[in-house]
């Protein structure tokens, strides 16, 4: 399992017990859950327990994410966002890395595609997506220009052989050597808040999928390896399911059938969700007598990750589907009104957004 090449089919269960992740719905006690949390998407966790202490105690802790600026920002990727708001609303301090280096390194993006790709898809979406990236406990920087990262990337690549990147990654001997060294450059970017530069040593959580779970390990493994050096605390992380992609595989930014994007059109966002596979049984008489299978299905998974706030309006959509009495059409055309209606008031945010963007790196 490599955070380059992963497959679109995911066995969630088999991954979690072959890395000893544990169950998120296990946790108890949360403070004001998020949606995500409530529903399942995030499914799994190391950790967490000790970042929800201090939401419960109302201290500090660092919630650390990378956007790599290679691609559209779709949909998938706003599962992010809506959890760093989350983390910045119980007390988390962010840290937003612009990853330009593994961008240069494993995408042949140049620093300065990267640089445009990060103002124009990504910073810009974080601000309208409501992100305060200006806000003094939210630091946002470029990999490639930050002396901090990459002197203390050196650093702890004192202690890492190509052996156990090979274990971690299955990197070949005909790997490029920019590309061995990105994972350092993460684990750099995670235990960074820790430093005496900055927040120094506390609880630390990463927002990721699972293909980002090696990146974690190594994190781990490196943080405990230099703890009498730094004090570091290995840090923690949740796990979200993936957003199945509209053509019923996962939803990929170089695959543009599969995806949303924030920067659709609301017109042609709407067009795409008419056209997405769903749920539905052959016939309409089978689907009336045996129900739809929203488990299964694409424009059902665009509610519950991000177009129904609701539960129990969510709740309704569900039963009814599974039911038979609310047909593939009709949720259709609900959907895509929703997903319209979204974009049309992202799209003013984000307009709004552009120079704050731009002066964010300058």
């Amino acid at each position: 399992m490599d955070p380059w090449t992963f497959s679109s089919t995911v066995d969630y269960e088999d991954i979690m017990n072959k890395f000893g992740i544990k169950r998120f719905k296990d946790v108890v006690g949360i403070k004001d859950p998020n949606l995500l949390m409530r529903r399942g998407v995030i499914f799994g966790h190391r950790d967490f327990n000790l970042i929800q202490e201090r939401i419960n105690k109302n201290k500090g802790f660092i919630c650390i994410t990378g956007m790599m600026p290679s691609g559209k920002m779709h949909v998938g990727h706003k599962m992010v966002v809506d959890q760093l708001k989350w983390y910045f609303k119980h007390g988390g301090n962010i840290f937003v890395s612009i990853a330009d280096m593994e961008a240069y390194a494993t995408r042949g993006k140049s620093f300065e595609e990267g640089r445009k790709i990060a103002i124009d898809e990504y910073l810009s979406n974080y601000l309208a997506l409501g992100l305060d990236l200006t806000h003094k406990n939210v630091h946002v920087y470029l990999q490639s220009e930050s002396k901090l990262l990459n002197d203390l990337s050196f650093k702890l690549s004192k202690k890492v052989n190509f052996s156990q990147m090979k274990a971690i990654y299955g990197f070949e001997n005909t790997i490029n050597v920019a590309h061995l060294y990105v994972p350092l450059i993460q684990v750099a970017d995670i235990l960074l808040p820790q430093t005496e530069d900055f927040l120094s040593p506390m609880p630390t959580i990463v927002p990721v999928g699972i293909d980002q779970d090696p990146h974690i390990r190594l994190t781990r493994d490196v943080a405990l390896r230099f703890k009498d050096d730094f004090g570091f605390m290995a840090p923690g992380s949740t796990y979200h399911r993936f957003i199945t992609g509209l053509t019923n595989t996962k939803m990929s930014s170089s695959k543009p059938k599969t995806a949303i994007f924030l920067n659709d059109s609301p017109e042609d966002a709407e067009k795409k969700v008419k056209t997405a596979k769903t749920g539905g049984r052959e016939s309409l008489k089978e689907q009336k007598e045996l129900g739809g299978c929203p488990d299964r299905c694409v424009v059902y998974e665009l509610l519950l990750y991000h177009l129904i706030g609701d539960d129990r309006e969510l709740e309704k959509v569900y039963t009814e589907c599974r039911n038979g009495k609310l047909l593939c059409g009709e949720c259709k055309q609900m959907t895509s009104i929703k997903i319209k209606d979204f974009l049309e008031d992202l799209a003013i945010k984000r307009d709004e957004s552009v120079e704050i963007a731009e002066n964010i790196l300058n």
